[in-house]
């Protein structure tokens, strides 16, 4: 199925869940995650109408950088090593994975601008998942004062793969929750205001506990061709 099929079923079901909880559509931010397509068909979903792009390794992001360049909002979703950083940091407009300090140090040092992060915070507990535990995401936040080149977006994370809707959305709320707790600190290098949560099983309910960023592959891209 073309891409452009495929997003008009997505913008339908991301439309009905906002309409469920009486939110605008426009406050969700729909990223195309093309880490298991070619740049064939990353450039379909770009011409389908699509902005924002996400990878997860610096090698797929900078294959098609060489031929997308900066037409997507590119964002990097993956775990990021320290070392890739200098690879990436000129090109991406958002990095959802930001999560211990010696990385912070680094995009710190590389960037020549303000790099919008999102702090990763591991709600589940799953020891398969990486990220911060909830108790300790405000506290370091607070450490990532003396970054003039980070601003703290917003908090990512990735839920249980399971079809059980309640686990779910406890963890999506916690989520919010603990976002709500930043904001109300009102830092000025710590806007908070983005939820970067929900991924193709789940973003529908991602979306009615709160998520401003959706993360879609399978469904939306899916296999070439």
């Amino acid at each position: 199925m073309r891409v452009a099929e495929k997003l008009k079923q997505i913008s339908q079901q991301i439309n009905e869940a906002c309409i469920n909880v009486h939110r605008n559509a426009d406050e969700v931010k729909l990223i195309a995650v093309t880490k298991y397509v070619s740049t064939e068909r990353a450039m379909e979903a770009l011409e389908a109408g699509i902005e924002n792009l996400g990878e997860n390794r610096d090698e797929g992001l900078l294959e098609k950088w060489e031929v997308l360049k900066d037409k997507p909002h590119w964002h990097y979703i993956g775990t990021l090593q320290t070392r890739k950083v200098k690879n990436i940091i000129d090109k991406v407009e958002y990095i959802h994975s930001l999560d211990r300090l010696s990385l912070a140090e680094e995009i710190n040092k590389r960037a020549n601008h303000k790099v919008k992060c999102l702090v990763q915070v591991n709600v589940s507990g799953e020891d398969s998942k990486h990220g911060l535990s909830p108790e300790d995401t405000i506290s370091f936040i607070e450490s990532l004062r003396p970054f003039e080149n980070i601003s703290v977006e917003g908090l990512m994370t990735m839920a249980p793969f399971t079809n059980d809707e309640q686990l779910l959305r406890d963890c999506f709320r916690k989520l919010r929750e603990l976002r709500d707790q930043v904001q109300a600190n009102q830092l000025d290098f710590a806007p908070c205001t983005e939820l970067s949560m929900g991924m193709s099983n789940d973003f529908t309910i991602a979306i009615e506990e709160g998520a401003t960023m959706v993360r879609i592959g399978t469904s939306l891209v899916g296999e070439d061709g």
